[in-house]
């Protein structure tokens, strides 16, 4: 308990000054959605990784990336889910050769989820279990974003109100096929367009404009650990 209260009581890590002052038109984003054999954290897996950079609401295609991952236990309804199959994940890379490539956006671009405390999550754990170092993450959420334009007049948002599809549709974006992790990652990151352009439609404003939503998160760097 006292490790909980302690945990809740020490300080967030803060924006450093040269995102925090950033004009949003000006910040690099990287957009990142993982598929997941399963939402529990304790056992979950990661099956395959996507991501896309964007800036100045542009998304870059040629920065596309997209790697199954050689995923080794159950692969529970990911099949009918995701659509990969065993057969697939066999052929997989390597979940490390993934984060090694990812790690080195850590600190030229901010990275975007719909919802980070999964993703960041896992992803942290899979750092840590794997010893890659970790540079300092600055992260924006979708999910939080979308939640605090619906809760601005005070009334609980209906179920399921703030998943991608259902975010997307009320900006008019057009349904996606879900559950690939590209794919959801390209979708993530319009949608952040438009959450931006409603939200904060001068130029000139900065990440700190966004502060207020909660979307904005930094996660501390996870240094390598010595081996005894």
């Amino acid at each position: 308990m006292w490790k909980k209260v302690k945990q809740w009581l020490a300080p967030r890590p803060q924006v450093p000054d040269e995102w925090l002052n950033m004009p949003l038109a000006e910040i690099p984003f990287l957009c990142i959605d993982l598929e997941l054999t399963s939402l529990n954290l304790k056992d979950t897996k990661i099956l395959s990784i996507g991501w896309v950079e964007g800036k100045g609401k542009q998304i870059f295609l040629q920065s596309c990336f997209y790697q199954v991952v050689s995923t080794t236990g159950s692969l529970n309804q990911s099949p009918v889910i995701h659509g990969l199959t065993a057969q697939d994940i066999a052929q997989g890379e390597p979940l490390r050769i993934s984060l090694e490539k990812l790690k080195h956006y850590a600190s030229s671009h901010i990275w975007v989820f719909h919802c980070t405390a999964l993703d960041m999550t896992v992803l942290n754990g899979v750092f840590k279990k794997l010893n890659i170092a970790l540079p300092t993450v600055v992260t924006v959420d979708t999910l939080r974003f979308g939640l605090y334009q619906l809760t601005r007049n005070l009334r609980p948002p209906p179920p399921n109100a703030v998943v991608l599809p259902v975010c997307r549709a009320r900006y008019n974006l057009p349904a996606v096929a879900g559950h690939n992790a590209l794919d959801d990652a390209m979708a993530t990151m319009e949608l952040l367009y438009a959450q931006i352009q409603k939200f904060s439609p001068k130029t000139s404003d900065t990440l700190k404009s966004l502060l207020i939503t909660s979307a904005v998160e930094v996660f501390p760097a996870q240094p390598i650990q010595e081996r005894k």
